[in-house]
């Protein structure tokens, strides 16, 4: 899900500011979670560290990448609170580096049929809708074209990539739906929104575990996968991105989806499902989130920053527009001053940096990955990772909603 010069340069910054002492102070007082802004301070270090986009160890910026379709939605909405014009000249200036003046995109491969590449789409309905700029329209619908002959499971369900045939991964629900449902908002596809609530149906039914309620990173149709199990094709554990990935596709997506579609209720009944589940799972001291969820007090797990701002944010937005009941407000925000208190340091830079983050877990591949738990505690944990810092955002900027 991402190239290994980008794996590279992540961890040479990781090593970097790791040397400079970039983690010289920890923000532990209760009173500076509401006098600190932290998603703006963190939206703030992103223009920082990457002003042109993400760069590889050639000095070019990165490819079509979905982390930074995750960052610049989380920057649109500091934007959208904020109204400090330097956000939106930013998301407006990394997306306009990809596009072509036939409405292609360049580094974007359409016939991999790879479900990472439609979330950027998002950001480029964001700029059409901010500016009118038809560009931008044209690059929505060309990535649109994708989702018309994307291979689907016998069931309807998008494979998470062309070299995936046959499996669903959390992962592509949150990569696919919210582009999706957003356009045919927009763009008056009502039709489709059938099509969107069958993906979380299909992936609920087919990867949640019945006793713990939490769902299993992908599922494998075919079952062929060494990964997954000879009797229901579910990967072996529960990965903690991937069930963030999956809740914070459920709250984006709601807010494109028809208030009176008779599946709209399917969807917010499946999250609170999901945020149920998710609750009894947030370690009592911490109050945060851990890379295999269920085993917490295992050797070698640990607290993930990303996974557990996605569930912060979903749990806060989720109860502030009523999909869930207040109490998982009360959730989010224990799991809120935990991020502070574990992920967040002051470095000598003057920016603030958020610890914590996996770099990257998934399934399959080569070399190949098992999903085992001694694989999911194996992948590097770095500093500033983006897929971090955008869910982090998120996070940080629900919690400054509730201060209005």
């Amino acid at each position: 899900m991402i190239s290994m010069n980008y794996l590279k340069v992540l961890t040479i910054y990781a090593s970097v500011f790791s040397f400079f002492g970039c983690a010289s102070q920890r923000n532990v007082q209760q009173q500076s979670l509401q006098q600190i802004d932290y998603a703006r301070e963190i939206s703030n270090t992103i223009l920082y560290k990457w002003p042109d986009s993400l760069t590889r160890l050639d000095g070019k910026s990165a490819g079509w990448s979905y982390d930074i379709g995750l960052y610049l939605d989380a920057i649109s909405n500091v934007y959208a609170r904020t109204n400090d014009q330097r956000y939106f000249d930013y998301i407006r200036k990394q997306m306009d580096r990809f596009l072509l003046p036939d409405g292609k995109i360049t580094f974007y491969g359409q016939e991999l049929y790879n479900i990472d590449y439609v979330r950027n789409g998002e950001i480029m309905l964001y700029l059409f809708e901010k500016t009118g700029e038809q560009k931008y329209a044209d690059a929505a619908k060309f990535i649109r074209q994708q989702l018309y002959k994307h291979p689907r499971t016998s069931e309807g369900g998008f494979w998470h990539k062309k070299v995936y045939p046959y499996q669903m991964w959390l992962d592509g629900l949150y990569m696919g739906q919210p582009f999706y449902a957003h356009y045919s908002s927009q763009f008056n596809e009502p039709a489709n929104f059938d099509d969107i609530a069958r993906q979380f149906i299909l992936m609920e039914k087919n990867a949640r575990d019945s006793k713990t309620g939490l769902l299993h990173h992908a599922w494998d149709e075919k079952r062929e996968q060494k990964w997954a199990d000879k009797v229901t094709g579910k990967s072996p554990n529960f990965w903690g991105r991937a069930m963030g990935w999956y809740g914070v596709a459920l709250v984006d997506v709601l807010d494109y989806f028809p208030k009176d579609h008779p599946k709209r209720g399917d969807l917010i009944a499946i999250l609170n499902r999901y945020a149920e589940a998710v609750v009894k799972v947030q370690h009592s001291k911490n109050n945060l989130w851990y890379q295999v969820l269920d085993q917490a007090g295992r050797e070698g797990n640990y607290p993930e920053a990303s996974a557990s701002s996605m569930f912060v944010y979903t749990m806060l937005k989720g109860a502030r527009l009523g999909y869930i009941p207040v109490k998982f407000k009360t959730t989010g925000l224990k799991g809120y001053e935990g991020l502070i208190r574990e992920f967040i340091v002051k470095g000598e830079d003057g920016h603030y940096h958020l610890n914590g983050t996996v770099m990257v877990s998934g399934l399959g591949g080569n070399p190949y990955r098992d999903g085992s738990y001694n694989y999911y505690i194996s992948e590097p944990v770095i500093q500033d990772d983006p897929k971090g810092m955008g869910a982090f955002i998120l996070a940080a900027n629900e919690r400054q909603l509730l201060l209005k």
